[in-house]
């Protein structure tokens, strides 16, 4: 049972020292992930489209590594302001709602850039 990493290529990978997903086996864990694609914000000021956006960059890593967002078992959402938890919660069920994955949602006091409104991890097995 070997170790894959998968980068996205975001400044922080290297200057912290993780990987976007690792794959051991049947289980894939995704970081920590926020709205940047490509090094530009998507969804300033909006936590309904930084969730999507979040989610379609888990997706796409998980297909990477080989699974589908119907591999994810959690869901550990980090919010900056609990306030904005309809608009998370509500573009996550929208992507989730069929799988419904174990979840939290926790405020938290920032992240590492103040225009993050969410950061979304994820597990995965493959099924």
């Amino acid at each position: 049972m070997g170790r894959e990493n998968f980068s996205t290529g975001a400044k922080w990978e290297d200057k912290v020292g993780y990987s976007r997903a690792v794959r051991i086996g049947d289980t894939i864990e995704v970081s920590g992930t926020v709205a940047l694609l490509d090094g530009e914000l998507i969804g300033l000021n909006d936590p309904y489209t930084q969730t999507k956006c979040i989610l379609q960059i888990i997706e796409n890593t998980l297909k990477k590594a080989g699974a589908k967002l119907e591999d994810v078992i959690r869901t550990r959402i980090f919010v900056t302001d609990i306030s904005q938890w309809e608009e998370i919660g509500r573009a996550h069920g929208e992507v989730f709602a069929a799988i419904k994955p174990a979840t939290s949602m926790v405020e938290v006091s920032a992240l590492i850039s103040p225009e993050f409104l969410l950061e979304i991890e994820a597990t995965a097995i493959l099924q």
